[in-house]
């Protein structure tokens, strides 16, 4: 890789409005780029129209920063408007801007287009070198212009999002966001989980008179199925591969990873085991989110209507 004689990355604490604008050759990553600045955190809006960048750029600023990809595809591209953009982004005060360009060498390019079988967007269907040549010289100019370039000529997709993550994401670290749910075996694994636990070997409160109304998010419920004698063990077990795995996880590139745990009514011991895990996780420093799903069933077919 190489880079222009940037600073560096952008100081995440900034509270200036970031925009990262980026562009580059066709089959040179750019949209890998612009999911892994959304993965990151970032607003990505691909193939925005030029004309409608100052009414975006004059919207009150959001919290989150964005990431607009620049398609030389679009309609209303022009070299003129977007050294124009750049000079506007440039010379404002308010406002935190970046360049990034993608480039790759001709015959990779060519290797890239021939492997997915897709024409270049600028080249009749039987000539994609010469759509190459055409782009490579309509975005010299920017190219020139660039905050931060990276040649992918020899990049994997995971090498372009380390780099990627270097230059933008703070800490340079990925960052994995965790989900952690319970869920009633009768209606079935939840779609989309990566990992799943059957808890049903523990005790279970529902044969218990007082706890059966109640869920695992009661402390009665919750301190029955611990007293288990499998339920710390089991729970640390666990913890143990969730702390081994995630970080091969985020090694790999993933952004999110959904663990569930599921007993027979979704109420009682999957919601205790998936409340214990979260709080572990959290408290390993991991981002998590929680759910149960039987519990949200039924509280939307409780709600007045």
């Amino acid at each position: 890789m190489s880079q222009s004689e940037s600073a560096g990355p952008t100081d995440p604490r900034s509270t200036r409005p970031h925009i990262v604008l980026v562009t580059g050759q066709a089959g040179a990553g750019r949209s890998t780029a612009l999911n892994v600045l959304e993965d990151a955190g970032f607003e990505a809006i691909d193939n925005l129209p030029l004309r409608l960048m100052p009414a975006l750029l004059a919207a009150p600023a959001r919290e989150s920063p964005m990431a607009l990809g620049i398609d030389p595809r679009n309609r209303d591209f022009s070299l003129d408007a977007m050294m124009d953009l750049l000079r506007q982004l440039a010379a404002a005060p308010d406002v935190i801007s970046e360049l990034l360009y993608l480039d790759c060498s001709t015959d990779v390019l060519l290797q890239r287009f021939s492997e997915t079988r897709r024409r270049h967007p600028l080249a009749p269907v039987d000539q994609p070198e010469e759509g190459i040549r055409r782009e490579r010289d309509l975005l010299a100019p920017i190219r020139n212009r660039a905050d931060i370039l990276i040649d992918t000529t020899s990049y994997s997709i995971h090498r372009l999002r380390e780099d990627i993550e270097k230059w933008f994401v703070p800490g340079g670290q990925h960052h994995l966001a965790v989900s952690v749910q319970s869920f009633s075996y009768k209606r079935g694994v939840p779609r989309g989980v990566d990992i799943v636990y059957d808890c049903r070997f523990l005790r279970n409160p529902h044969y218990e008179k007082p706890l059966k109304a109640l869920n695992g998010t009661d402390a009665a419920v919750a301190d029955y199925v611990k007293q288990d004698t499998r339920f710390a063990d089991f729970a640390q077990k666990v913890l143990d591969l969730s702390v081994y795995l995630l970080p091969a996880y985020r090694e790999e590139g993933k952004s999110h990873i959904s663990i569930a745990f599921g007993c027979t009514g979704g109420q009682h011991r999957s919601v205790t085991m998936a409340e214990d895990h979260a709080l572990r996780l959290a408290e390993a420093g991991w981002p998590v989110s929680i759910r149960h799903r039987e519990l949200d069933r039924q509280r939307i077919a409780e709600a007045p209507t």
